[in-house]
């Protein structure tokens, strides 16, 4: 799936780094540092797709001369520990072309000229060939200072200032979110990516009233494996495929990476299947199905979803992943709960707000008068769990004849309506 990632680093003098070096190393060129008198050739460096410069429109034209672009940053800069440059590293969608992620960097390099003033450098990288096949990547580097006509003129302060930096890296992070969704539709892809921090997207689904996203992202950030861990942990998914068996992970960091990553997926198809149940539900509603046969309808079409997997698979599948989360904890777990069905029922009970009843009325898009009204009675509404073991234990010759005798008391009620009714009241 499509993931977020854009983090800012500067090249600082005091950590012994320069701008000349930072450049030729991510576009692969030789560069001689005339400050350091130091030659820096990343000449055979491989994996670089694409490299541009894009300068305001006033520039001089050796800014378009990479060497000279990057001695003039440093000849700019006279303090021992100035900040040199200023690095954006942006994770691009493996789900687009390589001409769409060149196009999406195009445009997010020219809002920074067009924002800052500064002068842009990038490189697009693939992925490399001991890491994730999909971490296509781009490293654009920046000037601290404004290119104009005369050269570099004044810090871009803006980016620099508590009290606005953080403000601008943000917006400059909903941008680039808003790029690649623009990029991931024109590609028919359904994914999105989200700038925003976990906390901040589980408290705008509760807002919404979408108890089972915020469900989902209520966790703790992907742990980074590191290209260590990554390399082996590649190493033993390819073994594994070629053995025919399941890929179980060789490293604690990457045992906990997989466990998360499984949960996230049980949890996607558990929603697209909940999505496919409501739909089919409610379209049977509407041609004039009972409730019984629109439920079963709807359970059919959820189950239908994978014809390869049964619903037991599923089940299975997901109390082994809610059963691995929990595993974490330090809470002693008495032997033989099904940590999935409690888990499951807490998010009903969250989605629905009232009993199992609600549940059912919410899926038939309206509610019930008689909720509300004399709760206390003595007359007991079966749960939906209840229900469920009714239906499922009925054959379905006996769900017809319920379902035609539900009808039937319908159609008594009306007209038991029609004969009360005054008919002096018509007028």
């Amino acid at each position: 799936m499509a993931s977020y990632h854009l983090s800012v680093k500067t090249i600082k003098r005091s950590a012994g780094r320069s701008a000349t070096a930072a450049a030729a190393y991510r576009v692969g060129e030789r560069i001689e540092c005339q400050r350091e008198g130091r030659v820096h050739d990343y000449t055979r460096k491989q994996g670089i797709e694409e490299t541009f410069i894009l300068a305001p429109k006033d520039a001089p034209d050796w800014a378009q001369d990479r060497s000279r672009l990057w001695n003039e940053v440093e000849a700019s800069e006279t303090r021992r520990n100035s900040v040199t440059a200023r690095e954006w590293e942006l994770a691009l969608p493996s789900e687009i072309s390589a001409e769409a992620r060149l196009q999406i960097t195009r445009d997010f390099a020219q809002e920074l000229v067009s924002r800052y003033g500064v002068a842009v450098d990038v490189a697009i990288h693939s992925p490399h060939r001991e890491g994730d096949q999909r971490n296509h990547h781009a490293h654009v580097l920046t000037s601290t200072r404004k290119l104009e006509a005369e050269g570099f003129t004044a810090k871009t302060r803006v980016l620099d200032s508590a009290k606005t930096g953080g403000v601008e890296i943000e917006q400059m992070r909903g941008l680039w979110a808003e790029l690649q969704n623009r990029a991931l539709e024109r590609a028919g892809e359904m994914e999105r990516v989200d700038h925003r921090s976990l906390e901040a997207q589980r408290e705008a689904a509760l807002e919404r009233g979408d108890h089972l996203s915020a469900e989902e992202l209520d966790r703790d950030p992907e742990l980074k494996l590191g290209p260590a861990a990554n390399s082996m942990e590649r190493r033993a998914k390819e073994m594994a495929a070629r053995q025919g068996r399941e890929y179980v992970p060789v490293t604690e960091r990457g045992a906990v990476v997989h466990a998360a990553r499984q949960a996230r997926a049980a949890f996607r198809e558990m929603r697209e299947r909940l999505d496919i149940a409501r739909e089919t539900y409610g379209a049977e509603r509407e041609a004039g199905q009972g409730r019984v046969s629109a439920g079963l309808a709807a359970l059919r079409a959820a189950t239908a979803k994978d014809r390869d997997r049964t619903p037991e698979d599923f089940r299975e599948r997901l109390a082994r992943v809610v059963g691995q989360s929990r595993d974490q904890d330090d809470m002693p777990k008495p032997e033989g709960r099904n940590y999935a069905r409690e888990r499951l029922k807490e998010i009903l009970e969250k989605d629905a707000g009232r009993d199992g009843q609600a549940a059912v009325l919410k899926l038939d898009g309206h509610s019930d008068p008689e909720l509300g009204e004399d709760t206390g009675r003595a007359a007991h509404k079966p749960s939906v769990n209840e229900r469920l073991k009714d239906v499922l234990n009925k054959p379905r010759e006996k769900l017809e004849i319920d379902d035609e005798r539900e009808q039937e008391k319908d159609q008594e009620v009306e007209k038991d309506r029609d004969i009360d009714r005054d008919p002096g009241l018509s007028h």
